[in-house]
């Protein structure tokens, strides 16, 4: 997958100008896949110069701000990309190689980041069930878009969570094993 076919999703769920698209995605494809605003700002261009997307001028704004729109040739490079087959994604996880060499250091020196682990899952997991208790608590989806977006959310919870369970069980072990 590349930051084009994110960005053009995005903008196929709603057109917007650079600036909103970035802020957008903070907020939503931004706790699955990173970018900063200049990584977005220049694919932004390169789908520019494909064909893939078009502006328009929102002559309400005084700045004339670009509002960019996905054309047929960016639907038909998403579709292609749909199509496509592609393996699960690996864990390549910077944590998974810190305990790796504190299984060979000892010292109990990732200790402090593991704590900083849990609470940052801690704080996701409380930010996705906000999302959730706004969102889709009240009933279930009849589009499918909103359904397929209440998917993703139930399974980043279940991620967090199982995350949660995993640095609970690990750091009180790690605390009282000494080597």
């Amino acid at each position: 997958m590349s930051l084009a076919h994110v960005l053009l999703t995005s903008l196929l769920e709603k057109p917007s100008t650079g600036f909103e698209l970035a802020r957008r995605f903070d907020r939503s494809m931004g706790y699955f896949w990173s970018a900063t605003h200049q990584q977005i700002y220049r694919e932004l261009g390169h789908m520019l110069s494909k064909g893939w997307l078009s502006t328009l001028e929102d002559e309400a704004q005084p700045s004339r701000k670009k509002i960019y729109q996905v054309e047929q040739l960016g639907r038909m490079e998403l579709a292609e990309w749909l199509s496509k087959q592609s393996p699960p994604a690996q864990l390549r996880e910077d944590l998974m190689v810190r305990l790796r060499a504190e299984a060979q250091l000892g010292g109990n020196l990732v200790l402090p980041e593991l704590q900083r682990h849990l609470q940052l899952h801690q704080d996701t997991l409380q930010t996705y069930q906000i999302i959730y208790q706004k969102d889709f608590a009240d009933e279930q989806p009849l589009q499918r878009t909103l359904y397929i977006h209440k998917m993703i959310l139930e399974l980043g919870i279940q991620l967090e969570l199982e995350w949660i369970k995993w640095l609970q069980q690990l750091i009180p072990v790690l605390e009282t094993l000494q080597d």
